[in-house]
């Protein structure tokens, strides 16, 4: 934890939380309005589950950015401080400052997980939505959400921390952002080896088209895909530590 705490106060001045807020008042604002739009259309029709299927869909454009944007704010300063070799000279194994970044990251993004939820009830409440708050179906969209950003986080360091050029991270978060968002267009096969179609496919509501009227169907958390995606999760930050920790500097 005490490296944990020096990420954050590395990042102090890099103005992350002013961004994090920006980008995730630009996703409520799209997915409350076509919130607002259904509720207007018809007001019987709108329900917990259409406001969360809009969040969850919005996630997996935005989140993709906005945790390619956080990680590599917070990596960008060990290549523009050069301050691997000081590390290394105060005998800090770089595996703690790994670990330190991906957890400083994570907290982050669970930062914005937490506000998510809390605007939702909030907006929710304001258009006096009947049906009382669903709490287990908030909490298993938190933790699906949750789940797909801490593989995307350990995906996302690794490219950070091993190419200087923060260029490369950011594409692949604009790269992420693109998948997410047309994952369910993709052939279920297909659409299971990128880890941002994650964002809609661990969410606990599905929309169906029957009758050429849309059906939002709650089936829960699925927790074979939530143990795979934590496994390659696990993967990903083994393989990306391994790496980076063994590159000369």
């Amino acid at each position: 934890m005490r490296y944990t705490a020096l990420e954050f106060y590395k990042i102090r001045h890099k103005k992350i939380l002013l961004m994090i807020v920006f980008l995730l008042c630009i996703e409520l604002f799209w997915a409350f309005m076509a919130g607002s739009i259904s509720l207007s259309r018809d007001p019987d029709a709108v329900s917990w589950e259409v406001i969360i299927t809009f969040i969850t869909q919005m996630n997996g454009l935005f989140l993709p950015i906005l945790t390619a944007v956080v990680v590599s704010r917070i990596c960008d300063m060990e290549h523009k401080g050069n301050t691997w070799k000081m590390l290394m000279t105060a005998s800090v194994k770089r595996e703690q400052i790994y670990a330190a970044k991906y957890m400083c990251a994570c907290l982050l993004i669970l930062f914005v997980i937490v506000l998510q939820l809390v605007a939702t009830v909030v907006f929710c409440q304001s258009k006096s939505v009947t049906s009382p708050i669903p709490w287990e179906l908030l909490i298993q969209t938190a933790m699906g959400t949750l789940v797909t950003s801490m593989a995307v986080i350990a995906l996302q360091q690794w490219i950070s921390l091993a190419i200087t050029n923060q260029a490369f991270a950011l594409c692949l978060g604009m790269l992420g952002g693109f998948i997410g968002i047309t994952a369910s267009l993709f052939p279920g096969m297909v659409r299971y080896f990128f880890i941002w179609s994650y964002y809609n496919e661990l969410s606990p509501i599905v929309m169906r088209y029957i009758d050429s009227s849309v059906v939002y169907v709650t089936r829960g958390l699925s927790f074979p895909f939530v143990g795979g995606l934590l496994l390659f999760g696990v993967l990903l930050y083994t393989v990306g530590n391994f790496y980076v920790c063994r590159k000369e500097v």
